[in-house]
């Protein structure tokens, strides 16, 4: 008697079917593919950033604040320079809103669009000696929306980047969404750099201070079409799809693993406290209180920033060997150090003040090479998606939003001791946070 196979039931062949081809969807889309696609998101991003940033110390002091003193105009500036972190929780809750109803391509594209309007409009901002404070409010209705715009943006590329990663190599793919920060610094610094160094300074308030913002929306329209390439194949969506990289309820959310969202944000506290304190900071600090000039301090921290590259691919090899959460540990405890000698060095020579920017850019890229990611894989995947966009707002909005405004005017007023406390305290809550969440872990 002939022998015969025994065929699956058609429902279970289509599952078996579906099934094969998320697997070889999975084979097809190589996690370097998808790094690509998140370092140019994250360098166009951070590029618009640091553009403001920078404006904020160099330019909008004498453009949109006359009336006050050099002092008094940096810290109203960095009051503004605030408000894209208030926006940016606001962004990624009303955008996953917009991606829930109308797919991930509308919303990237409507969030990039915000952003690419928001920061090319600071370019054609009228200064306060023409419009008064009507200037002020304008800038501040534009750097708001850039927050919310900023918040719109997440993708979802460095979560599916980080599951797509070999489980013995996490590490290393962790931090390659972080080279994002120190690249697009280093290109706003020297663009800034040869405008500033070139122009009478005159001509660079009236108009070169513009020229960066141009350069912004041009870039966020390259990023625009690079990342829309990815997210919205067929293989792409298939495996977000796969992976649960999608918006989830923020009540639900809140409700699973609500404390989660806080221990991942203070978690990075140090880290997100040294970003601004080594990059804003010095810069208004310097050229408010030193000798240096503006020229050498921006190609100093242009140094700093390749310096801060290295950390962050070095940060990589370290957290596979001892672990992501161990490598934030010890970095924490190096920023601590790094803060009780960070006030005798901004308050010395030249030299002292370049040794600050240096190694603080050191320090940052080692252990922001490792702050996404740590704590946010202790969310479920069915809420990791949101997760880990709110937990990088929280932790934006807590650690950084406010470091250069709180470091330069306490510094100013009452020394800069409080420099190394700001940074001290922000060590300390790194390690409670990774403390609490290694008893959460261990009590699950």
């Amino acid at each position: 008697m002939p022998s015969s196979k025994i065929l699956p039931s058609r429902p279970r062949r289509a599952s078996l079917d579906a099934a094969n081809h998320v697997k070889d969807v999975e084979r097809a889309v190589a996690p370097s593919e998808i790094a690509v696609g998140v370092i140019i998101g994250r360098t166009s991003e951070y590029f618009d950033f640091f553009v403001y940033a920078i404006a904020s110390v160099l330019v909008f002091p004498s453009v949109f604040f006359p009336f006050a003193d050099p002092l008094t105009g940096a810290l109203w500036s960095f009051v503004i320079f605030s408000f894209a972190f208030i926006g940016r929780p606001i962004g990624t809750l009303l955008f996953m809103k917009i991606q829930s109803r109308y797919g991930r391509a509308v919303k990237l594209s409507t969030a990039l669009f915000l952003l690419g309007t928001s920061t090319v409009g600071m370019a054609f901002l009228p200064s306060y000696a023409t419009l008064g404070a009507g200037a002020i409010v304008l800038l501040s209705i534009l750097r708001f929306t850039q927050g919310i715009a900023l918040g719109g943006s997440w993708d979802g590329l460095s979560s599916l980047l980080a599951l797509s990663a070999p489980k013995e190599r996490r590490g290393w793919w962790a931090m390659i969404p972080q080279l994002g920060a120190p690249i697009g610094f280093m290109v706003a610094a020297a663009l800034f750099l040869v405008l500033h160094s070139e122009l009478p300074k005159q001509e660079f308030l009236d108009w070169g201070w513009r020229f960066p913002f141009y350069v912004a929306f041009a870039i966020n329209v390259v990023a625009l079409f690079a990342r829309l390439r990815l997210v919205v194949t067929p293989e792409y969506e298939r495996l977000l799809q796969h992976n649960k990289l999608v918006p989830s309820p923020v009540g639900k959310l809140l409700k699973a693993r609500g404390s989660n969202l806080f221990i991942g944000a203070f978690a990075t506290l140090a880290s997100y406290a040294l970003f601004h304190l080594v990059t804003v900071f010095p810069l208004s600090w310097i050229s408010l209180y030193s000798n240096q000039s503006v020229n050498d301090v921006l190609t100093v921290q242009i140094a700093g920033g390749a310096i801060a590259v290295l950390g962050v691919v070095v940060s990589g090899l370290i957290a596979d060997r001892f672990g992501r959460r161990n490598t934030l540990g010890s970095l924490a405890i190096a920023i601590a150090l790094f803060s009780f000698v960070a006030p005798f060095l901004m308050r010395g020579s030249v030299m002292g003040e370049d040794i600050f920017i240096l190694l603080g850019f050191a320090l940052l890229g080692l252990s922001y090479g490792q702050a996404a990611g740590a704590v946010t894989a202790n969310f479920e995947p069915e809420y990791r998606y949101t997760g880990a966009a709110l937990t990088s707002d929280l932790a934006w909005l807590i650690g950084a939003a406010f470091a250069p405004l709180i470091a330069l005017g306490m510094s100013a007023h009452f020394g800069l001791g409080f420099l190394g406390v700001y940074l001290f305290s922000g060590a300390v809550c790194t390690l409670v946070a990774l403390r609490v969440n290694k008893v959460l872990e261990s009590r699950a």
